[in-house]
Order: C-alpha cells, then structure tokens, then sequence
C-alpha cells in the first residue's frame, strides 16, 4: 500500500462522528451527508484523504453549532485508535523515549503533519509541523493534537504533568495563528496558550522526558516497534534512517558528533555516510538543518547574547558562529533577531 496523498486512518473519522452524537446529530447520516459510509470506514487499513476529514470537521461544526470541536476530540482521544504507534508509544519506558516513537513513526498516521522534539538545559517542546495546507480545519487539528498528546501523557505517567515540578516551568503551548473567539471556553482545559507564534508546540519541562511511564513494558515494546517499521514500509515511508538522525539531532545540545550518532545507532560511520547517501543527504546537510533550526529559535529569546547561543550550539566563540548563520542563512544574526522582531 502507498499513500499518493496525505490522508489519515478512517477511525479518526469514526471517532468524530461518535464525538458529534453528542449533540443529537446522527453518525450514520453524518458521515452519509459528506459522502463517507461507516461499513467502508470500518475496513482494516481504511484511510481518509486530507480533503474528505476536512469536509467532515466542516459539516460537524455545522451540525452541531460548536466550532471548538477540536478541543473535544482532544480531550477523548485513545492511544490505542492510533494503532501500533500507539500501542508501541504507551509500552516504552519513559516520556522521552514515547515521543521518539510517536516522531519517528507519525507517518504511519499521517504526512500531514510531522512531529519535532527541541531540547534545551531546562525546556523541551514537542513541536508540529505542517506538512500542507490543512485548510478550514487547522484550528481543530493543532488543538485536537495538542489537547491529545497532553491528556495521553497524564494516563501514560499516571500524574498531572501540568503540575508536576517548578511552578517557574509549567508547561505551555504557542500556536501559529490568531485566537479564535472560542477559545476562551476552553482555557481551562489546555496549557497556558500563546497564539500569532512561529510554530505549533507544547513546551515543558525537560525533566519531564525522564519520567517513567506506567504502563511500560519492554517486551510489548520490542514487538510493536517492529510492527511500525513493517508499517512504514508497507506505506513506502521507511525506514529511513536519516528521519532517526534528524531527530537526534534536534535533541541533543551541541548536538552529537557523527561517530557519537553512529554508536547510538548500533552502526559504524562508514555505515551511518553510506546509508545516509543512499537516501540523499549527507551528516553535515542534517547537522546544518539542525543547527539552523536551533539557532533561529535561540535567537527568538531576547535574554539570551550571542555568545550564550554560540556556545549551546558548540561553536567555539561568536565569528564561527556568525560565519555559519550567514552560510545557512544568508543573513548574519543580529540581521535576523532584528528582521524577526520587526515582522
């Protein structure tokens, strides 16, 4: 099987129709209205494509006069509707290494959306990114997903993360557009909430990613990782290895050298250049993307000099640094922290 498009598992869509039935509004006829059938929806490895679940978030807001239903699909979301992603996120042992699968193995649910972890001393932020246009649904899937993952994350540790630590580092969430006019009836339910940012994240304490979680099994684990690779196979998504690599490196701060990434990988380096080659890119190529990446959200934090962010990203004094930024960039950083803060 192989995805021409971006879609996502049809029990999303199922769930959303059960979800709706609580304002009286019928599934069947629900899904009938936007051309779908339950009995097709039901079909192991059923999909629906971008533009069907957006038809379908549209008519149910319609139906049921309540525009914030991305904030109810979050709150009832289920690891376990999203297959062995899901079964292979709640069995690993801690907080860190659940996102690595969820990051690693998201495109078995989706190429929509994309997931990122950015690390740094005290703050981790899981972030999402847009793969497409999502359309009329944006809202309803940033804070479904948001929503979701946060509530998923109580069930799997077993306490409050919203809680949990220093009241200084108490998790938050930025999201890339302006606030709707619903919101307000849902701030009570979601991390304190900062809206016109760069990107969609959560963002939260970094001692957090060591938390164990309760419902680890390693054994169960084993088993449903190899399920996922057998699933990005199928859907002619993976493995690729230099997905694992990027991950790694956006975590790490400075972050790995290439011998250091190719011991964690269980490879030698000649391994590591090969396999990276052979899918059309290179160590250096994913190290500067990361590097970028990095420095451009560092460089978004006032209280931060240049030489705090030189050193966090392992340049040995401020010109490497300002050399490198300009090469990715075209722009040195001071030009862009004034360009950025301008825009």
């Amino acid at each position: 099987m192989s995805l021409p498009e971006h879609s996502v598992p049809a029990i999303h869509g199922l769930h959303l129709a059960e979800i709706v039935e609580r304002w009286g509004v019928e599934p069947d006829a629900l899904l009938r209205s936007v051309g779908l059938r339950r009995e097709a929806m039901l079909e192991p490895g059923a999909r629906l494509r971008l533009p069907e679940l957006i038809g379908l978030v549209e008519r149910s807001r319609a139906l049921t006069g309540e525009p914030g239903l991305g904030f109810h699909v979050g709150l009832h979301m289920r690891i376990a509707s999203h297959g062995y992603l899901g079964l292979a996120a709640m069995t690993s042992t801690t907080v860190r290494e659940a996102l690595d699968v969820a990051i690693r193995f998201a495109p078995t649910r989706t190429t929509a959306i994309s997931l990122r972890l950015d690390v740094d001393e005290r703050h981790a932020a899981l972030v999402l990114v847009e793969n497409t246009d999502l359309g009329s649904a944006r809202d309803a899937f940033v804070f479904a997903l948001l929503t979701g993952i946060w509530k998923i994350g109580d069930a799997l540790t077993g306490i409050a993360l919203a809680e949990h630590g220093d009241a200084s580092l108490r998790p938050s969430a930025d999201v890339a557009f302006a606030e709707p006019p619903y919101f307000a009836r849902f701030a009570s339910v979601a991390p304190h909430v900062r809206f016109d940012q760069s990107e969609h994240r959560l963002v939260f304490p970094r001692s957090l990613l060591d938390l164990r979680l309760v419902t680890g099994d390693p054994v169960a684990s084993r088993l449903t990782l190899e399920q996922c690779e057998r699933e990005l196979e199928a859907l002619g998504l993976g493995p690729r290895l230099s997905h694992r690599v990027r991950g790694l490196l956006g975590h790490a701060s400075p972050p790995p050298s290439l011998e250091e990434l190719a011991k964690s990988l269980h490879v030698s380096p000649r391994t590591l250049k090969r396999h990276l080659a052979s899918e059309g890119t290179t160590y250096r190529a994913l190290l500067d993307e990361a590097l970028r990446t990095r420095a451009e959200d560092l460089l978004r934090r006032p209280s931060l000099t240049l030489d705090d962010i030189a050193e966090r990203l392992g340049y040995s004094d401020v010109a490497n640094f300002n050399r490198a930024f300009k090469r990715w960039t075209g722009r040195t950083p001071g030009a862009f922290r004034r360009e950025d803060g301008a825009s």
